[in-house]
This record gives C-alpha cells, structure tokens and sequence, in this order.
C-alpha cells in the first residue's frame, strides 16, 4: 500500500519523494493573572507543542482511542484505512477519512484541507517523515497544540481553558472524551451550542477509551452518568480588555517578537469576573433608558490594576472604553475643586451659599433646576452635589490651580480651565479618573497605574518592575478633610446607593449634560475604583445620573471585590507640616464655555 502512495506523491512531485518543510510556529505572548492563572494569549495562533508526559494518561488516551487507536502500532499510516480512501479517491474522484493522528498533523503543519488524492500521497510522505524524525509522543503533542476545537480555540489547552475554565492537566475522564469527541466536527459537536450531541459523542469516545485499555468498565460507567459544566461564555472574556492594554505595553517593551514570552500581571482574575459580570447585569438591567456599555476599574494602593473591564461584550465591541475613551467625568471632577480650596485654607465647615451666580458670562444650574439651598457648609455642598457652590470656588481659588490639583493627583489628559471645568467638562478615562482617587485610598501619594509585574521567555526574566516609590501629592489637613466630605456623601448625599456595609468608603457620583455619562468613584483604605456608564455614540440615555446605574454597579462590583483585599480603614496621610509638593501643569484654555453637565 505503501508503495502505491509513494508512486502517486512521485507522478505528482516528479521523480524525487518531497521533503518535509521545516515546522514553523509564530512566537506567542502567554499573560497571567497575579495567581499564575492563564488569562489571554496574544500572537501566534499555535501553542508551544503540548508536552504530553504532564498530562493524565486519560487526556491523550481519549485522542487516541477515537481518533487512532493504532496510534502507538503504526509508522505514520493504517493500511486498512488507506485502502479505503484510495477506493475512495479512485472511484469517486474523493479522499474519505482514515487519517492517522501523524498524517493529520502533517496535514496542520504543512498542508491545506484540500481533499485530493495528490494532497494524501504528498500527506502521507510527511507522516512517514514525521514517525522517522519525531517520538509517537512529541507527535501527538504537536498535534494537540494545532488542532481547532471550536469557538475560537485552537489546542487542547486553550479548547480546556474556553469549554471548563481549567487547564488540561485538571480535566475529568468526562471532560476529555468530550473534547476528543469535539475534533469530529467542532460544529456538529459544539459543547456550548450542540450540548446533549457532544455527551452522545462523548460517550463513543468513553466506550473507544474502554476499549483501548484507557479506563475500566466502571470508569466508563461513572463517566457516562457525568454532565460537566460548559462555561457559555469564557472565564476569561472580561479579562481581555486588560490584555489588550498590557499586550500594548509588552510591544512597545519589545519590539520585535522571537520567542514565545510569558508575562505575568497585577490583575486579579475573581476580581475582574465580577467587574465584567457587574456590568454587564446593570448595562441590561437599564437598557430602558438606552444604556449601552460600561467600564470599570480598579486600582490599589500601590497603582496595580487589579481589575480593568473596558465594554460589555469584548467579543462584539472591542474597544476599551476603560483606556481610550475620553469623557466628561461631571461631578465626579469635584474632589480636585474641592482639595484645592483645603488646601488654601477653608475647611469642611466653612460657610457657602447656594444661589445663583454668573461667571464670565455663564450661569450653572444645580441638578434640580431652579432651586437653590442657601447658606451651607462645604461639606454639605459637595454631599450634595451643589454646581454653584462648585463653579464660585474653583473660581475663587482659581482653574489654574484646580487643573494643577488634578494633574498632581494622577490625571494626564489635557485639562481645560473655563469656568465649566468646575463641573467636570475635561476629558477624562476611567482608569486616569481612578488612578487620581487612588491617591486618596493611600494616604495621599500619587500612583501610576501599571498591569505588568514580570516578563520572562523560558527560564529567563526580561523584565521585573521595581516596587513602586511612594510620590507625596496630598498632605493634610486637606487629605483627611476631604476624606470626611467624601465619606458623608456617601453616607447623607449622592453616593448613599453605593455604600457597602461594614468598609470605610469614601466616593463621589458624577453626571454630564443630557446624561450622556455617569460615573462613580470611590476608595477603601488602599483600594480605589471607578465605574463608567454611557453610549458609544455619545447620544443622552434616559435619566440615568451617577447616583443611580453607576452606584448599583460600583457596589455590586465591590461587594465582591472587598472580599480580596485586606479591610482596612481610609488612612490619615501625612502630618499637616509636611506640605504637598506644587506641579507645573500644561492647560488647555477652551475659546467657548463647554456645555453645562447637570451634574449630581
């Protein structure tokens, strides 16, 4: 038989039998969550050659038994199975089946899915090399790394990590006939969509297994008796948005990719599954009043992004609102308003009133139209969310020095100094807005926001962040009196929706004109997050203002996510002679007033 195929591949090749082309794979980049768990792959398609020998016997066996069972007998061909395609292919002009694991591996590294009987004999030629070049093993394993599995999944482990959220070293005896029983037809036998099919085929690949020696009888029968659970939508999928912006940064960090790299992060998985599950239960939840999508970030005490979930639905819209979106932040700017008054002097106490007031021709509105609360206290004020009390006092104590406040604290996008800025018309993403809140969380020092902690190729470390250097930017009294006012709103003002019992919280609502954004940011002592709602198309939604979706969100995320971090109270900061460092800053000055956000 083999003779016959060699003579075809030499009438299609010319008198010379083709050598094998060397095995080629683009390099990947593996990213970690901070507990070594795999959250992404970016690069290359294949993974590295699954090594085989780490596995449980019953993973490769369940391959094996239904796909080939005379994988170990063979040299790269079954002769009863050739014969068979080659009728086929002689009679009926096309190749049917009988495949070995080594000539579908040919097949993947080398060949097309073209069915014809030049293709087979050139395909043939490659398994023969590939028995003579690599162990029954190595083979299989490159195999298992290019094999596709369906919904985007091309290897074993990344087919394991998409159907069971666990890697293939872990999986049952049921969940690896399913997987063997996947490669048939990805479609036909889809875990996710064609359930109940994949455990009928997974019970052949049991019984195959049973029958090959792989597991007993009373395996097979507690196997058949299982039904695992199939992760609907990957583990993982909020999780990407955060890869796509440390994968940023490892390009830049190096440049030209040519061996496969793993970096290991600052994120925290659980963390970010409850950030992407919070919104996307909200962003549903008001859809009624034309919500569209959401972001939330979360960042420590020491600028590690712990959880960064930049849309809904990363497989439909990709974009990083988390990152690249730049929006007004409404009230939610107001703390740098109100830290530059402290920190000239006034305090929560000091007297204010809320009337109406005109600056360079422009006249705020409060959040409730027409009404005005008279005389109150600072405190009260900023509880409350008043605007005229807002506009007056940055004008008082100057744009300039409230845009220098909120560069010093962590904002880098280009701060505009008109009177409106007062009420949050910059242009601001999530993850700088909780970059700045951080500051507040830690006792008053200034943080960058990173997501990378190493980057290392094989045994090799390539990059190690050094630990960050503590950047005093808020002294006190300033730091704790901005504290306290931050903690009252969420206790008597704005913010009550998003308090969580039993944490010292501090936070402020936001909402922009026409509620085209809503946002909430807050802090625990060392823990800072802010949540974003919005339209992509920047078109109002119906009423939704920071102190309602945003809220609900920013707790049911925190709820979860307080349970990861250590409790611990909002800390002082340091004493009041020790005076916070001034920083130049680049404004911006607007030529027209932006629109009023009626903020809350």
């Amino acid at each position: 038989m083999i003779s016959q195929f060699a003579a075809l591949a030499m009438a299609a090749q010319g008198p010379e039998l083709p050598r094998m082309p060397p095995i080629q794979r683009p390099p990947q980049i593996t990213y970690l969550d901070r507990s070594g768990a795999v959250i992404g792959v970016r690069g290359g398609r294949y993974a590295p050659p699954v090594d085989v020998a780490r596995l449980p016997k019953h993973v490769p066996g369940a391959i094996v038994a239904i796909e080939d069972r005379r994988f170990y007998e063979h040299t790269g061909f079954d002769a009863r199975g050739m014969a068979s395609a080659v009728v086929g292919g002689l009679t009926g002009g096309r190749m049917r089946g009988a495949s070995t694991i080594t000539q579908q591996t040919a097949r993947l590294l080398f060949l097309t899915q073209e069915r014809s009987l030049e293709r087979k004999a050139i395909e043939l030629v490659y398994a023969v090399e590939l028995e003579n070049t690599y162990s029954k093993a190595q083979i299989l394993g490159m195999y298992m790394s290019r094999a596709y599995y369906g919904a985007g999944a091309y290897g074993y482990e990344a087919a394991s990590q998409r159907y069971f959220n666990k890697p293939a070293a872990k999986l049952s005896i049921k969940e690896a006939a399913m997987l063997a029983g996947v490669l048939k037809s990805p479609t036909n036998y889809d875990p996710i969509a064609q359930y109940d099919r994949c455990l009928e085929r997974a019970n052949l690949v049991l019984n195959a297994m049973a029958d090959n020696g792989v597991i007993t009888a009373a395996q097979r029968h507690k196997a058949k008796g299982q039904k695992p659970k199939v992760w609907k939508t990957a583990a993982t999928a909020p999780s990407q948005y955060f890869v796509d912006w440390v994968d940023g940064e490892v390009r830049r960090m190096v440049p030209k990719l040519t061996r496969d790299l793993v970096v290991e992060t600052t994120l925290d998985q659980p963390m970010e599954q409850a950030a992407g599950e919070a919104a996307k239960a909200v962003v549903a939840g008001h859809k009624a009043q034309a919500a569209d999508q959401a972001a939330i970030v979360a960042i420590d005490g020491q600028g590690r992004v712990r959880a960064l979930v930049g849309g809904i639905d990363h497989t439909t819209a990709p974009y990083n609102r988390a990152v690249s979106a730049r929006r007004q932040a409404g009230s939610a700017w107001k703390p740098f308003v109100y830290l530059t008054a402290l920190e000239q002097g006034r305090t929560p106490d000091t007297p204010v009133v809320d009337e109406p007031v005109t600056i360079n021709g422009w006249s705020p509105s409060n959040y409730d139209e027409g009404s005005f609360l008279g005389p109150i206290t600072l405190e009260y004020a900023l509880a409350k969310s008043v605007n005229t009390v807002a506009a007056r006092l940055a004008d008082e104590v100057g744009r300039p020095n409230v845009a220098a406040t909120a560069r010093r604290v962590g904002i880098q996008s280009t701060v505009n100094i008109d009177p409106a800025m007062a009420l949050g018309t910059t242009l601001v993403s999530p993850l700088e807005m909780t970059q700045a809140y951080a500051a507040f969380s830690n006792g008053g020092n200034r943080v960058q926001a990173y997501g990378i902690e190493r980057i290392r190729s094989g045994g090799t470390v390539i990059y190690q962040k050094r630990p960050p250097q503590p950047v005093p930017a808020v002294a006190n009294p300033a730091l704790s009196e901005l504290n306290q006012m931050l903690r009252t709103v969420m206790v008597a003002g704005t913010g009550a929706r998003a308090a969580v019992p039993g944490y010292d919280l501090a936070g402020k609502t936001g909402t922009t004109s026409d509620y085209k954004d809503a946002w909430f940011c807050g802090y625990t002592g060392g823990f800072a997050s802010c949540a974003w709602m919005g339209r992509d198309d920047a078109r109002p939604m119906g009423r939704i203002s920071g102190a309602t979706a945003p809220a609900e969100m920013w707790r049911m995320f925190m709820g979860q996510a307080l349970r990861r971090v250590p409790a611990q109270a909002i800390p002082a900061g340091p004493p009041p002679l020790v005076a916070a460092p001034l920083v130049e800053v680049a404004t911006q000055v607007e030529p027209e007033v932006a629109e009023e956000p009626p903020t809350d």
